[in-house]
């Protein structure tokens, strides 16, 4: 290599070190240290490895890079700005500060280039070995010979605390059984965590940890040594297996005083130790946000060369196109996240006489799906003859089988929201996960993060409630939906009957900018009437008049309100009530997101303000339920664990019968009940 090409590496790197320094130091906050560190590796990476197109950032074949370590968020702003992805220096010198595009944590859709909302440790992690897993299987559906179109890597940077959460040893696990050789990940092994020292808390051999996982691992001594960095890259993507290179780098490097300290990890360096740093890199401690022309035309080489290869891959697609019409216009399709025309009418009715669970009802409307939507793609932890949610005869999701379309994520349920989550950002695919509803809450970090960054993943989660029974309170989910409720931009459905399972598929299948969760049961539930004519527009909407009262007056006496397995108890109560001339209409509200999301005449004609008289049944945490119960409404819930016996009992005893609702439904009308209804006999105590 020549001087000239060593000195523009060397002032290329140091440019991401200074603009990161001086980001933070502006804003008085954020993390400098990490970025000081990791600039050689992420700059060989970018400039020698990574093929990627600042000018079309979202194009399909570009290689994936993720910042897992989320709190270096600055390294990725640097490379971003210089390599002309459209962030502005003024974004730059606005990090972390109102309406900036350069945020304390990477968000997908924000700033062009991230790929993925990270910053909660690990999820990064699996959502690079779920970009693997739809490399994988998109290039096993559509590749032919002579047209690799989907040929791609997924590169991560991870820290020390990226491996150590439990998320990353449960992504990386998977990772390594598939044999995703196209996953490189380069980790920042600087030895320094928040509270000081790694080996205060992390004394393993990370290295030989993913050997066991079935990795293909190195190590780089020196952390600035790019040639050997390269090197590493080369030999990674040269091998047949996950990659895991550990480089040794330094936090807060060239830092008078802080450098390999951890003091530079979580707070700005000082106006002090900034100049210092700067003294130590040979630069100006009194330029600011400083970018020199070499370094900056250097970086903007990428524009040129990423243009080049969007239109070399435009051209592999023209041929492929014309050599496989049928298969390039479902690639094109599919990858522009459109739904095929029709893809609904697959969808099965289901007639009043039929009893079927509704995580049965899931099944076959996975089934039905997957013939009109090959984009459908997912699994279960470990669960899927409980969940019933693999696609028959489609194959399972192999090492040696990349056209399977069930994976089995084994019990990784936290991994597998991430991974899931993964495989949205890459694109291509429509992804469902499967678990016990009890258990969403080991995956609860990735569900929240596929809401903020607007995935389009689908939950299926069932046995639902103390119904499942014997499995007892350990198993049985009570304060769990109402908690899923809280997450903003998460639409949580409880069908009440087969053909609202089915309207709750169409739902998450048909939403782009977020994610769905089904709550299913394990329980048969009758098909209500009504509900194959209404079921598909009221779910929909979040919430519909499924049984009307009787009579011609303006308002019912009394609205009965339910979701899920209850729902027919309120169908059957309202029955009763209409004998004893209590004038009863039955609301299935199956999703609040949904039914919010509706104008104020609909939410209207489906509640109606001036019917106070409502009961709510729910055999769940009652909490939340109080704005449709109203002020003269009661609830009936469960606000205590459950109990193991079989399913119909553990119901009986806690109060949910059609007597039960009706008695409620009498009092609130009658005698001016409300509030939450205890249920009849409390589970067990044993605290």
């Amino acid at each position: 290599m020549t001087q000239t090409a060593a000195g523009i590496d060397e002032l290329a790197i140091n440019t991401i070190r200074t603009l990161s320094m001086d980001a933070v130091q502006k804003a008085n906050s954020g993390h400098p240290g990490a970025p000081m560190g990791m600039a050689p590796m992420a700059y060989t990476l970018w400039t020698r490895f990574l093929r990627h197109a600042p000018s079309e950032p979202n194009w399909p074949n570009r290689d994936r890079f993720v910042l897992s370590a989320g709190h270096a968020s600055m390294l990725l702003y640097s490379i971003l700005y210089l390599s002309g992805y459209g962030l502005t220096l003024q974004d730059i010198q606005a990090f972390r500060q109102w309406g900036s595009k350069a945020p304390g944590h990477p968000e997908r859709g924000l700033t062009a280039g991230v790929e993925a909302t990270t910053g909660p440790l690990g999820q990064g992690f699996a959502n690079g070995v779920g970009m693997a897993i739809a490399e994988r299987r998109l290039a096993g559906e559509f590749n032919k010979p002579g047209h690799d179109l989907i040929d791609h890597g997924t590169f991560v940077i991870c820290s020390d605390g990226d491996l150590q959460e439990g998320i990353s040893a449960e992504a990386a696990s998977l990772a390594g059984h598939l044999r995703l050789g196209k996953l490189i990940c380069l980790y920042d092994d600087n030895h320094i965590q928040l509270d000081g020292p790694t080996q205060m808390a992390f004394s393993e051999s990370v290295v030989d940890r993913f050997d066991a996982y079935g990795w293909h691992t190195q190590r780089v001594d020196d952390g600035n040594d790019i040639e050997a960095i390269g090197s590493a890259i080369a030999a990674a993507q040269a091998d047949g297996r996950p990659s895991l290179i550990a480089v040794r780098t330094h936090i807060g490097y060239g830092a008078p005083t802080k450098h390999d300290s951890s003091k530079a990890h979580g707070s700005a360096l000082g106006e002090e130790e900034v100049r210092g740093a700067k003294i130590n890199y040979g630069w100006d401690p009194d330029k600011h946000f400083f970018v020199p022309d070499a370094a900056l035309a250097h970086f903007r080489e990428a524009i040129p060369a990423g243009e080049k290869l969007v239109a070399n891959w435009r051209e592999q697609l023209a041929a492929y196109v014309r050599e496989f019409p049928a298969e390039g216009s479902e690639l094109q399709r599919r990858l522009a996240h459109r739904l095929p025309d029709g893809w609904a009418a697959s969808l099965k009715t289901y007639a009043v006489s039929e009893s079927l669970a509704t995580r049965i009802a899931s099944q076959q409307t996975i089934n039905a799906l997957a013939g009109t939507l090959p984009e459908l793609f997912g699994g279960a932890a470990d669960l899927s003859e409980s969940n019933m949610t693999d696609i028959a005869d489609a194959g399972i999701f192999e090492a040696d089988n990349p056209s399977g379309r069930n994976i089995r994520f084994g019990v990784r349920e936290h991994a597998m929201g991430g991974i899931a989550n993964g495989i949205a950002l890459h694109g291509g695919f429509i992804p469902y996960v499967a678990t016990f509803l009890t258990f969403s809450d080991y995956m609860r970090g990735s569900v929240r993060l596929a809401a903020l960054s607007c995935q389009p993943v689908v939950y299926v989660w069932t046995h639902d409630s103390v119904a499942l029974g014997e499995d007892g309170p350990t198993h049985q989910p009570v304060e769990q939906v109402a908690s899923l409720r809280a997450i903003p931009n998460l639409h949580v459905i409880r069908p009440g009957d087969a053909n609202e399972t089915a309207a709750a598929w169409a739902c998450g299948v048909e939403r782009q900018n977020g994610p769905t969760a089904l709550i299913l049961s394990r329980q048969k539930l009758p098909t209500l009437a009504g509900t194959a004519e209404k079921a598909r527009d009221g779910v929909a909407g979040g919430g519909y008049v499924l049984r009307e009262a009787s009579g011609d007056a303006a308002w019912p006496d009394l609205i009965l309100i339910g979701t899920g397995s209850e729902l027919q108890l309120a169908f059957g109560a309202a029955e009763v009530l209409e004998r004893d001339g209590i004038r009863t209409r039955v609301v299935s509200l199956p999703s609040w997101e949904r039914f919010e999301a509706k104008d104020a005449a609909y939410r209207e004609s489906v509640l109606p303000r001036d019917v106070h008289k409502r009961v709510v049944v729910e055999a769940l945490s009652p909490f939340g339920w109080e704005r449709y119960a109203g002020d003269e409404g009661a609830i009936l819930g469960i606000d205590h664990f459950g109990a193991s016996a079989p399913g119909d009992e553990v119901m009986r005893r806690f109060g949910f019968s059609v007597d039960r609702v009706a008695e409620i439904g009498r009092a609130v009308v009658r005698d001016g009940l409300r509030g939450r209804i205890a249920t009849v006999e409390r589970s067990p105590e044993s605290c």
